[in-house]
């Protein structure tokens, strides 16, 4: 299944720990979603909004078995349609936190996003974003 992450979950060695080697990754972005960071990122719906992050395809029972953590269970399975840097579209998953549940500021992890997001190539407009929330 497609699953699309806009956190550190776009990093393959974080995955890869975790005993998951996505079948492919592809950088793309979703729009009417805008980027939060809180303690956790999440993507929360915005009129006219664009997140990046990566698709990657995974079995589901992974993606099951990913988002089980005590840290992630709150989030919840999103249907979204990827914009690829290929330029195709395709359908995924994107797990994301009910907006109620969007509490407060993690800087140490918004700097770890920027690095793994700066890694992954997204758009120095996605960067800002990132980056504002690690000060």
């Amino acid at each position: 299944m497609n699953v699309f992450f806009y956190g550190l979950f776009m990093d393959a060695a974080l995955l890869a720990k975790k005993g998951i080697t996505p079948r492919s990754a592809e950088v793309g972005y979703v729009d009417e979603f805008a980027l939060r960071i809180g303690e956790r990122a999440t993507l929360v719906s915005s009129a006219g909004a664009r997140s990046y992050g990566v698709m990657m395809n995974i079995s589901s029972d992974q993606a099951e078995e990913l988002y089980s953590d005590k840290r992630v269970a709150d989030y919840v399975p999103e249907s979204v349609i990827v914009e690829l840097s290929g330029g195709s579209k395709a359908e995924a998953k994107c797990y994301n936190l009910p907006v109620g549940k969007v509490t407060g500021t993690n800087k140490i992890y918004a700097q770890a996003l920027f690095a793994v997001a700066s890694e992954r190539g997204l758009p120095e407009s996605h960067l800002v974003k990132i980056r504002e929330a690690a000060i």
